[in-house]
């Protein structure tokens, strides 16, 4: 299983990093291939909007660091995305990397039935670590974002989110967060077999 985790955090041992190295323990063996993405310490830029991707290429033309994680992206069974929340939202390097996967889509995208490039399958686990205690507050971004990964073939989608990990590695005491992250790992080892 060929899996890609991209975090988005500038906090390089934030808890949304911390709690993606959990999940990705259990993937740890020579039948799976992880590779990690560290966004904040790559040089890449937004989409530009150019729309070269729908009309003269196959994939986005940007020349930057983003164009290795977009074709691990492609290549993979599943997506790990980590992101803290920061004022109610997925960090800008985070966001600025889902922009990027707008060349997916296929040129007709908007009619076509099957509108992505991806191959279909795919899994996608958002991870989300936010600092607010209360679940209420923010907890419309993964519904937001899981609409547009699925219109590009991620058909089976999981939720990791721990609220109130203000500070480092307060993850580690969240025994219930990190429950559900091996009840999900189990979950997308079964339906390998």
């Amino acid at each position: 299983m060929k899996i890609t985790c991209v975090k988005g955090s500038p906090r390089i041992n934030g808890n949304s990093s911390h709690l993606a190295d959990y999940f990705l323990k259990n993937f740890d063996g020579p039948e799976n291939e992880i590779k990690t993405f560290n966004l904040n310490q790559l040089n890449y830029m937004g989409c530009q909007g150019c729309r070269k991707c729908l009309t003269d290429a196959e994939k986005c033309i940007i020349n930057d660091d983003l164009q290795e994680v977009l074709e691990a992206v492609r290549k993979s069974d599943i997506l790990v995305l980590a992101s803290g929340v920061y004022y109610g939202e997925l960090t800008s390097q985070t966001k600025g990397f889902i922009d990027r996967t707008y060349s997916f889509n296929v040129p007709d995208f908007t009619t076509n039935p099957n509108p992505s490039r991806l191959e279909s399958g795919k899994r996608l686990v958002m991870i989300l670590a936010q600092g607010h205690p209360d679940e209420n507050m923010f907890n419309d971004i993964f519904t937001r974002y899981e609409y547009f990964f699925q219109r590009k073939g991620f058909s089976k989608n999981y939720l990791i989110r721990a609220c109130g990990v203000l500070n480092k590695e307060d993850i580690v005491s969240k025994k219930d967060i990190l429950k559900q992250a091996d009840d999900i790992a189990e979950d997308i080892l079964k339906k390998e077999i």
